[in-house]
């Protein structure tokens, strides 16, 4: 079985492993509740304070076959807005204390870099299914800032994750995709859930469109942190 065959992620030519997929597109912000810390700070909503969007993004994946069953997987995903809006109660985050009915300015950032290991587990006529597993850096930033006050409160941690990898081809040129990144916890949860149809144009390029809802959160004495966003996404891939 030749690399083409096992996964729309592989170009014709066998002796070139590499591919490299961009997505951008527009994400929306579906809730996004906050309390820093986690123990004493103010319960709030960052959506309803900066709104739900759209805001842009793009994410950049590489990939290499290591070999028919085994892959390896490199992702940027960058994730940032700052808005503003109105508080409307008073807010005590970090080590202010923000007033209601005053404009302030909102910045979120949650950043992922990732590497996973993937292995061949199902080789059917049409699915074909990877299993394996990701660790992911999160650089995360949550900042408030109003007139004569202003606070951030920064997380940067390392997060192991279970990848799972669906590839249904239902026509010569069609595939079906399904990836997925997630695990839960009792002191928290990510999730990063795709679906996506891609058109293989030629030997290299290949197009794609779909959705992606990216949701998880963290809740301890530090941060309480839960959000959920939901892209619709354009892909474009190149195979070398």
């Amino acid at each position: 079985m030749t690399l083409l065959n096992l996964s729309f992620h592989a170009k014709a030519n066998e002796t070139s492993r590499l591919s490299v997929d961009i997505e951008t597109g527009a994400v929306w912000q579906h809730y996004n509740d906050v309390q820093i810390p986690g123990d004493s700070g103010t319960r709030f909503s960052l959506s309803d304070l900066a709104g739900n969007g759209p805001f842009s993004f793009i994410r950049v994946e590489l990939l290499y076959h290591v070999d028919d069953r085994q892959q390896l997987r490199f992702l940027l995903a960058p994730l940032e807005y700052t808005e503003s809006g109105i508080l409307e109660k008073d807010v005590f985050f970090e080590d202010q204390t923000f007033s209601a009915g005053e404009m302030t300015e909102a910045n979120y950032k949650f950043n992922s870099y990732r590497a996973s290991y993937r292995y061949l587990f199902y080789d059917g006529p049409d699915w074909r299914w990877h299993i394996g597993g990701t660790l992911k850096i999160r650089d995360a930033r949550i900042a408030l800032k109003q007139q004569g006050a202003s606070t951030s409160s920064d997380n940067v941690g390392v997060v192991p994750l279970l990848n799972l990898y669906g590839n249904y081809q239902f026509a010569t040129q069609w595939r079906l995709i399904i990836d997925f990144d997630g695990l839960a916890s009792p002191q928290g949860r990510a999730i990063d859930l795709a679906l996506k149809l891609n058109y293989r144009i030629n030997q290299h390029f290949y197009v794609g469109g779909g959705i992606r809802v990216l949701e998880g959160g963290a809740d301890n004495d530090k941060v309480y942190n839960f959000a959920q966003f939901n892209y619709a996404l354009i892909s474009a891939g190149y195979f070398f």
